[in-house]
């Protein structure tokens, strides 16, 4: 029986959360299903300083060539590699073994060159700055990316859902959905999924009333808005709002909230078993032609076949999104 091994590459500094988290995935894996085999360690890629917290486990040193997947984690950006470990982990690469980059650990990874050419999840808060230092990523706002022989996760529970996607790959979706519902996960996520990026950051040094306007749209699906309408609630004139989303957004109100609820109906498509109709209707399209002909010009496919297409691609292979 096949016995995967998962070697997690530790820099100083990370906190005990994402550690402690991927453990208990594979302890639960391992548990529900008794055919699952998952063997783990974690490695320090330096040194731990005395007196903080310290994961169990050792050196990298003579134990690298253990794993089929390791993954490298580290919770700050400025991490640099030794040359042993460079050395090491560039021959890990050429033999094919499976590298992933969780959180800050995407940049080692890179500046060894072992992301050029592939895609990878990079925190909101670093793309710019890792987009400027590695051109030759492809880095995406995706919760997580498997391409090819690396994985990358932007951070946070987007480590979990990476993991998770592991599990189906493995073992399939039955023991993901089973360990996620131990673990109390409202839904698993897939790595195509935007992360969720914080209003202001959205949209820069934003005008304060176009927060407002935005925030009452996000919260007025089902039933949009009109355009007066949401001027009235954040106090400008019709004009005054249309200027701010243009020089902002550069699109004016209406369109921004068309693209927020087809976006919307896209994830609800995707990721729930609602009818099309449904999913329309509850995003504020008056019918399903309706719904079908905005879909259709937004995504260039129709909702049904952009389904169809997610099913027969399978569950955990991600869709670049369009972005709003």
């Amino acid at each position: 029986m096949t016995v995967h091994r998962i070697g997690f590459l530790l820099w100083p500094g990370t906190r005990p959360l994402t550690p402690a988290l991927a453990e208990e995935a594979l302890q639960l894996a391992t548990h529900l299903q008794p055919q699952a085999r998952y063997e783990w360690s974690f490695l320090h890629a330096e040194a731990p300083p005395e007196g903080g917290w310290c994961p169990p486990g050792g050196s990298w040193e003579g134990r690298l060539g253990d794993f089929d997947k390791l993954l490298l984690l580290a919770d700050t950006p400025t991490v640099g590699v030794s040359p042993p470990l460079a050395a090491a982990l560039r021959q890990l690469g050429r033999e094919g073994c499976q590298l992933g980059g969780l959180s800050a650990g995407v940049y080692p990874l890179a500046r060894l060159g072992l992301l050029d050419g592939y895609r990878a999840a990079v925190h909101w808060r670093w793309q710019e700055d890792f987009a400027e230092r590695f051109p030759r990523v492809v880095a995406t706002g995706h919760l997580f990316d498997w391409d090819r022989d690396r994985l990358t996760a932007c951070g946070g529970l987007a480590i979990l859902d990476l993991l998770l996607a592991v599990l189906a790959q493995d073992y399939g979706s039955e023991l993901a959905c089973a360990v996620s519902e131990e673990l109390v996960v409202e839904r698993i996520r897939e790595g195509g999924e935007r992360q969720r990026v914080p209003l202001q950051n959205r949209l820069g040094s934003s005008h304060p009333k176009l927060t407002q306007a935005v925030l009452l749209m996000e919260a007025n699906i089902e039933e949009p808005l009109t355009t007066d309408e949401i001027a009235q609630h954040v106090c400008v004139s019709r004009r005054q709002l249309e200027r701010i989303f243009k020089q902002y957004l550069n699109r004016v109100p209406s369109q921004y909230y068309l693209e927020l609820r087809l976006n919307k109906a896209r994830q609800l498509l995707l990721q729930t078993g609602k009818s099309i109709i449904q999913i329309g209707l509850s995003c504020g399209f008056s019918s399903g032609p309706h719904f079908s002909s905005a879909y259709r010009g937004f995504f260039g496919v129709t909702p049904r076949e952009d389904r169809n297409q997610r099913r027969a691609g399978g569950r955990f292979e991600p869709t670049p999104p369009v972005e709003p």
